[in-house]
């Protein structure tokens, strides 16, 4: 901890914003979104690439994402504002471009992720209440996202707390349901250290750390409620790595477990593998109880996304990079429905374009960037002292945040490049269509004084 005075801290009444998140409210919260689709719809797609060792590129994004949590848990103590790495960027690099591509990163990131949790939704484990098409049981559940989201941060973090706990409860129960397995001997432990044949172990583990990163990524998205946190500086970078540790470890032993009781070809070949799991066990559990847990879980990580998205989207407004429309509130809830409605629109389109795996490769694409300002940020902002103790980590935490960042973008393929392309450009789109008429305003009033 640091603690060097010059700048000073926001007071507790200097936001439109309503502080009501406490230490417990904000770890559900990260535990919730990282907690989320990525464990319960991507374990197949890992156990594809990387054959039954599926905990290891597990454990290896989780000390990847570690890296770069310890410079938001920097950051986010030094400069407790919503918009997170925008805000982040803008004093770092002083350039209202960079900012604005950052925070357009984590904008986009953030709506192309909950249309892919809303095709999850909508996929396998609904199929099992009611078979409807998928594209219509998308939009709806995007609508009801956001009228919780609408409704107020402490309702949706209350809806965030039993959500959390359930979603973990299924998670727990795969893990209970492997040792079961192993203990009547129908398990094959050999399993969790096998590699699929005619590839070398650490080109699979490094392909399916890519997609097991995606498990972890919405660690960020707490950088973003940083103005509603009652107690910010001291009680972030503890929810924060507890969040962390805490899903990393149940994703290990969740790895384990769908190793033992199934062999990686039949968890790669279902879109609900633990689903496939819990059936391979055959100890009771009916189909219908561990679909809605996985329901729940997909409900959670989209909520919590929408959340990060519009206050994203109203943080921008509020820098005078995104129209200043989207920083309206509602005169009660103090929610900014206008970005929240705006960012849901996108996401029902999003949902139209593309499956849940490419999605989430093009969520990371867009969020890797993000990460890579972040950790520069870290760098070049040591020098700006603020008043108060913050988090600090040691110099080598940021450049090795930097490092993995790189190789994970190393690792991406040609066809999630084009649609994070297209996603950007539209981004650019948006800032030249926002920044000309205020450089035009600017331009009047300047020739106005001169006279």
């Amino acid at each position: 901890m640091t603690s060097p005075p010059t700048d000073t801290a926001p007071a507790a009444s200097d936001t439109k914003l309503r502080r009501a998140v406490t230490g417990p409210l904000l770890f559900l919260f990260i535990l919730g979104d990282v907690l989320g689709a990525g464990v319960y719809a991507l374990v197949g797609e890992v156990a594809g690439e990387v054959g039954g060792a599926i905990w290891v590129p597990l454990l290896g994004a989780l000390v990847l994402a570690l890296l770069t949590a310890g410079s938001y848990a920097e950051l986010v103590t030094k400069y407790p504002r919503a918009g997170g790495s925008a805000v982040f960027a803008e004093r770092a690099f002083r350039s209202p471009v960079v900012a604005f591509l950052v925070g357009f990163c984590m904008l986009a990131a953030g709506v192309t992720s909950a249309a892919g949790l809303a095709l999850a939704f909508a996929g396998d484990y609904l199929g099992v209440f009611l078979d409807v098409p998928a594209a219509p049981a998308a939009l709806v559940f995007l609508l009801a996202v956001a009228l919780l989201n609408a409704r107020g941060i402490q309702e949706s973090l209350r809806a965030n707390l039993v959500m959390t706990l359930v979603e973990t409860s299924g998670l727990v129960l795969v893990v209970v349901l492997g040792a079961v397995v192993l203990g009547r001997g129908d398990g094959d432990p050999g399993r969790a250290l096998e590699f699929p044949p005619g590839v070398s172990a650490g080109t699979a583990v490094l392909a399916a750390a890519l997609l097991a990163y995606y498990s972890f990524v919405g660690f960020e998205t707490s950088a973003n409620v940083a103005e509603e946190v009652r107690d910010v500086r001291r009680v972030y970078p503890r929810a924060l790595f507890g969040a962390l540790l805490t899903a990393g470890a149940v994703y290990v032993l969740v790895g384990l477990a769908a190793a033992v009781v199934l062999p990686p070809e039949e968890l790669a070949g279902s879109s609900g593998p633990l689903l496939e799991v819990v059936r391979a066990a055959d100890a009771g559990v009916p189909d219908w109880l561990f679909s809605l847990v996985a329901l729940v879980a997909v409900a959670n990580g989209a909520l919590l996304t929408m959340i990060m998205a519009s206050r994203m989207a109203y943080g921008l407004a509020e820098q005078h990079l995104l129209p200043a429309v989207l920083g309206r509130v509602l005169p009660r809830r103090r929610t900014p429905w206008v970005a929240i409605a705006v960012t849901t629109v996108v996401a029902m389109a999003l949902t139209l374009v593309g499956d849940l795996a490419t999605l989430a490769s093009t969520v990371v694409l867009l969020l890797l960037f993000v990460f890579l300002s972040t950790n520069a940020a870290v760098l070049v902002l040591r020098r700006d002292r603020v008043e108060g103790d913050h988090f600090r980590v040691p110099a080598v935490v940021p450049v090795l945040g930097i490092a993995s960042c790189l190789l994970l973008l190393w690792q991406q393929e040609a066809r999630t490049w084009a649609l994070a392309g297209v996603l950007l450009a539209v981004g650019v789109l948006l800032y030249l269509v926002t920044a000309l008429p205020r450089r035009r305003a600017e331009a009047r009033e300047g020739d106005r004084a001169g006279h």
